[in-house]
């Protein structure tokens, strides 16, 4: 029986709270040496799981928004200068080329981390990936949105490589690098497509190099999985613009 997934997505949440900690910092209201909390009392504060807390603020961390101090809470930091670069990467755009960079920049980080992963991954590291891989599968079978999925995926193998730098990137980029529904639907192609049957093979390939622990392998699987995302988008992107002419 499959089993039916009735939480709200996780990433909504993270970017929510994401958005609403920035604007305060940015609007004033929060300043520089502020103290958010600690993780149990942003918990109770916010009615949000300490997942989405942590992803949140691991998002304003790499952001230079926020200071965390175990055990003591998160603090303000001063507003990091010049760093119009990185909010590109924060910053939603619906251009098909942003999103074809921005896998080109994923590859240089998730090849590696994808053989990390084989190499460090713990055994509760594995079942998590493989859990995200099967919750893939379930929403695939149900033929519904599938992005949510994928990229829990990408993260739970960022997390296996045990470096919480790797984590951090995903979480900064989100799920900017997975936009299939909006491109799909303004190309005027069904949701649901073979493109989730063929990021099931691909998706299988990665994590069963990672669970043999063969990390040649699982960097290879991973190119040419993000190499592929790459050349859907491209055909995406071509189908739009005869759309559009």
């Amino acid at each position: 029986m499959t089993k039916k997934n009735t939480k709200k997505p996780r990433e909504n949440l993270t970017q929510k709270l994401f958005s609403q900690i920035k604007l305060q910092i940015e609007s004033g209201e929060l300043k520089s040496g502020d103290k958010l909390g600690t993780e149990k009392q942003l918990i109770a504060q916010l009615g949000v799981s300490r997942t989405v807390i942590r992803e949140a603020i691991a998002s304003l961390k790499a952001a230079g928004l926020v200071e965390p101090r175990h055990g003591v809470g998160v603090f303000i930091t001063e507003p990091p200068k010049n760093n119009g670069k990185l909010n590109l990467l924060l910053q939603n755009s619906h251009k098909i080329s942003d999103t074809i960079e921005a896998l080109e920049l994923r590859a240089a980080v998730e090849i590696e981390a994808a053989g990390l992963a084989a190499i460090r991954c713990s055994p509760a590291q594995e079942m998590q990936i493989f859990e995200c891989y099967y919750a893939f599968k379930d929403k695939k079978e149900l033929q519904q949105n599938t992005e949510q999925e994928d990229f829990e995926l990408h993260v739970a193998i960022a997390k296996a490589t045990n470096n919480q730098h790797f984590v951090d990137f995903l979480t900064l980029l989100g799920k900017k690098t997975i936009p299939r529904a909006r491109l799909q639907e303004e190309a005027g192609i069904e949701p649901v497509s073979d493109i989730d049957l063929r990021l099931d093979d691909e998706h299988k390939e990665i994590i069963d190099a990672i669970a043999d622990r063969d990390p040649e392998r699982a960097r290879k699987a991973m190119q040419s999985h993000l190499n592929g995302g790459s050349k859907r988008y491209r055909a995406l992107a071509r189908l739009v613009q005869r759309k559009q002419n």
